[in-house]
């Protein structure tokens, strides 16, 4: 699945590798500089330990140039592929050193994101036939949402908002803490309306009376059926009847998604796609260049 970075992310993804890199090297890689002569070239490959969907080859490729612009790097595998335990990624060539530097970086990365696409990829195939699509949520990593919001994109999943400022989505507290839904939605077309931009309003429901009680109110764009049975589901589908976007979200698994799918809704956020997925296993294993 292509996936084109926009200059901002190219920007993040800099300042990104720039602030792991000092948290890693620090003062200097002292085995390394203990051990290898300086100067002395090296090659390594990146190596599958385990089947999976790939991530985070774009973002390797950056570590590598931002570590040292004299390594050459090879791809053979592109993201979003499906890999295969022996699969080789790619094979970097150059400064020991600076392989060696650039080494935690590129698999902590790719791990990550190649779990991530993964488990989402999972997700996808068990939606398979339906309209209904998966999402990711805010549970994520600090500073590392953009990675992994990129991973559920090339598992084959849609992106939710991306942060606090590019939609106005009221949880259960902001309903709590505004005196009801209907009190809530009302504030939030009022402030929607001194918005420069386009912005979407989405409400999420405890319950079947919520539900009615959003509906008679309307002004929202999507409504979220949080921690709803998929019986429940079905029932409140039929009452939205098509006038709102629906999405399910709450303790919704892999294992129960088709569920929720059958019952009409048109999209299931699954935070476990980002706060508790495993990494995919895999190796950067080197070799001396006689």
């Amino acid at each position: 699945m292509l996936y084109r970075m926009t200059q901002e992310e190219k920007d993040r993804l800099r300042r990104f590798i720039e602030a792991a890199l000092a948290e890693d090297v620090g003062e200097g890689d002292h085995t390394t500089l203990s051990i290898i002569p300086p100067g002395k070239i090296g090659e390594a490959q990146l190596i599958i330990k385990e089947r999976g969907v790939l991530a985070g080859v774009e973002e390797a490729l950056a570590v590598f140039d931002q570590v040292d612009q004299g390594l050459h790097v090879s791809v053979f595998l592109e993201d979003g592929h499906e890999v295969q335990v022996g699969d080789v990624v790619l094979q970097v060539q150059g400064s020991i050193h600076s392989i060696l530097m650039a080494e935690r970086l590129v698999l902590n990365i790719m791990q990550r994101m190649s779990g991530i696409a993964t488990a989402t990829h999972r997700i996808a195939v068990a939606l398979a036939g339906t309209p209904t699509k998966v999402l990711d949520t805010r549970k994520t990593t600090p500073l590392m949402r953009f990675l992994e919001k990129k991973a559920v994109s090339l598992g084959g999943g849609v992106n939710h908002r991306f942060g606090l400022y590019d939609m106005i989505l009221i949880k259960d507290n902001h309903v709590d803490y505004a005196g009801g839904i209907k009190q809530a939605i009302e504030h939030a077309n009022q402030y929607r309306k001194t918005l420069d931009k386009p912005t979407a309003i989405e409400v999420e429901v405890r319950n079947l009376d919520e539900v009615a009680e959003a509906l008679n109110v309307g002004g929202v764009d999507r409504i979220m059926l949080d921690n709803f049975s998929p019986d429940q589901v079905r029932e409140a589908v039929t009452r939205i009847d098509g006038r709102f976007v629906t999405e399910a979200s709450g303790g919704i698994t892999e294992e129960t998604v088709r569920q929720y799918a059958d019952a009409g809704v048109d999209y299931i956020s699954i935070g476990a796609l980002t706060h508790s997925v495993k990494s995919l296993d895999m190796s950067l294993k080197a070799k001396l260049i006689e």
